[in-house]
């Protein structure tokens, strides 16, 4: 059986090429069975679904040896514990694999404790059925990343596991390519440029993001303006070189130019709002979302490894918001 592969229903059973002799338990397996994450192998071993020569092992870090007989069981996917719903969703691309949406604004993408219909998630369950092919040991699709409930725009998720894994190391790694587009107060100076601050917890408001001095995480956002809409207001664009919550949200609000309708981060009237028109500050003022829309996602397919890049139009919302207080020249 040296270097030969069997499957038994969900019995996998595999014996060890010399060139893998010592290498650890869970690398191992990891490279032997793609379709699994190294962390859901890792899982299974310290279940105590692994044996070696026969003998049950669970700890992922044991040496193998060359000749030896690695079995590992994987139980049966259970179904998810939330309920499918049907939801209509904009889909922009979709395989056994992975599914490319563009979520609107009010749509939650996660479930949370008084808060678990009506997502995202509940939405794919119901369309992608079967296709799930089992994340962790449940049939669910993979979050990678997240969009806040209120802003719109591209959003990638995992249908298998080893989608979830490869895609969540791109993002990790920073090799995604991600555009926004956003309104904010004021006009950023200067333009094109960036804005750099460690992202961490609000220690005065846990619900909010903040720089922080000490702690938090890198965050860096690129922007330029896009269109200066009045004296007041610019349509910018953001590429982020890293994915922190809430970034350009609060990246923007230290520089003095919060987002529109911003219900965190924007807690009084801008001074400059008083310079414009009253009808215009109004249509600002009762804006009900953050202005921020995710306009590009680009990525290289976690099996193909081919490029795929998706772009969306501004939501009508905004399109509206523009028109509205656009000062003519």
């Amino acid at each position: 059986m040296n270097g030969s592969n069997t499957i038994d229903s969900t019995l996998l059973v595999t014996s060890v090429q010399e060139k893998y002799n010592n290498l650890r338990l869970d690398r191992f397996l990891s490279k032997t069975y793609q379709n699994y994450s190294r962390s859901r192998i890792k899982a299974l071993i310290e279940q105590g679904h692994c044996k070696r020569n026969h003998v049950p092992v669970k700890n992922p870090s044991t040496p193998i040896k060359t000749n030896d007989k690695i079995e590992l069981q994987i139980p049966e996917v259970k179904e998810y514990s939330l309920i499918p719903q049907d939801i209509p969703l904009e889909i922009l691309f979709e395989d056994n694999h992975l599914i490319v949406i563009n979520k609107p604004a009010g749509l939650v993408v996660h479930p949370a404790p008084g808060n678990e219909n009506g997502t995202l998630v509940n939405a794919l369950l119901a369309h992608c059925g079967d296709s799930l092919s089992g994340i962790g040991g449940e049939k669910r699709p993979g979050i990678i990343h997240r969009l806040d409930k209120d802003t719109s725009g591209v959003m990638v998720v995992a249908k298998s596991e080893q989608a979830l894994s490869k895609l969540s190391a791109d993002f990790a790694d920073r090799t995604i390519n991600r555009l926004y587009h956003a309104i904010c107060w004021g006009i950023p100076n200067p333009s094109p440029g960036s804005i750099e601050g460690n992202i961490g917890r609000d220690p005065y408001d846990r619900k909010k993001m903040t720089i922080v001095k000490k702690g938090g995480k890198y965050a860096k956002t690129n922007y330029k303006i896009q269109k200066i809409i009045n004296p007041a207001v610019s349509f910018i664009q953001c590429k982020l070189d890293t994915g922190r919550t809430h970034q350009i949200r609060v990246h923007l609000s230290k520089q003095g130019h919060p987002l529109i309708g911003d219900p965190v981060y924007l807690k009084r009237i801008p001074a400059i709002a008083k310079i414009l028109p009253i009808d215009q500050r109004n249509e600002l003022l009762d804006f009900p979302r953050q202005a921020l829309h995710a306009t590009l996602l680009g990525f290289n397919h976690p099996i193909s490894n081919k490029y795929h890049e998706f772009e969306t139009s501004l939501p009508q919302d905004m399109e509206r918001l523009i028109k509205k207080i656009t000062t003519e020249k």
